[in-house]
């Protein structure tokens, strides 16, 4: 019988699908322009709310959702890539980076995105507060970041493809479900605490997330608006 570990927790579920849905309608709503920039803003302030969301939960919540417990060192990182590591639960060292990299180019694009002014249809609501040298600078790096997004999203979902099909790992489900099923077979390649130390996703964790998201998206709006 299979062991069955819950690793993603349900506040980094919604983060992920949430913000997969986020980014889809950014690029949609931003090649359409015109009238579309209006709600392409107000999805880059979701978008922004939720990354900061997972900053911090990064801090302070479930096990395989911390930093610590997932972001590689050096020596973690040379180990994996020569085979001597053992398997990960969550991310392995190379998903962590990925994970990273994703994460500060979505955020990057986000706040470069409230100071952004395309001198046609749109103008980042934080814009009025710089120069318009700094504005055309953020500016531009929100557009060039835009290409450095699509080729760490093609990576993403190229190595989802490559675990699907070369390592029989499907990494979609666990983050559908939230759970990992582990054949008893396998169990030597992870390490005990890993198999003994499952994310907690109870009611508490569920309400903690809930009111921290809550908090940031009043602190977005308000600096958005003032």
């Amino acid at each position: 019988m299979k062991k069955i570990i819950r690793v993603w927790d349900l506040p980094i579920r919604l983060f992920h699908w949430l913000l997969v849905l986020g980014i889809i309608l950014s690029f949609v709503t931003v090649k359409i322009g015109g009238n579309a920039m209006e709600f392409h803003a107000r999805v880059g302030y979701c978008v922004l709310t939720l990354v900061v969301f997972r900053i911090c939960w990064g801090l302070i919540g479930s096990r395989h959702a911390r930093f610590i417990h997932f972001v590689p060192s050096p020596k973690g990182l040379l180990n994996y890539l020569s085979g001597k590591a053992k398997a990960s639960l969550g991310h392995n060292p190379l998903g962590a980076l990925s994970v990273l990299g994703l994460l500060f180019s979505i955020g990057l694009q986000a706040v470069t995105g409230l100071f952004a002014n395309d001198d046609i249809a749109f103008e980042g609501p934080l814009a009025k507060h710089v120069s318009n040298g700094t504005v055309e600078l953020l500016t531009s790096i929100h557009h060039q970041n835009e290409k450095v997004l699509i080729i760490l999203i093609v990576v993403h979902l190229c190595a989802i493809f490559y675990y699907q099909k070369f390592k029989g790992e499907n990494l979609i489900k666990p983050m559908l479900l939230g759970d990992k099923e582990i054949d008893p077979s396998e169990e030597a390649k992870y390490l005990p605490a890993d198999l003994g130390q499952a994310s907690k996703d109870g009611a508490w964790q569920r309400g903690l997330a809930m009111l921290l998201l809550s908090l940031i998206a009043v602190i977005v709006g308000y600096l958005i608006t003032n």
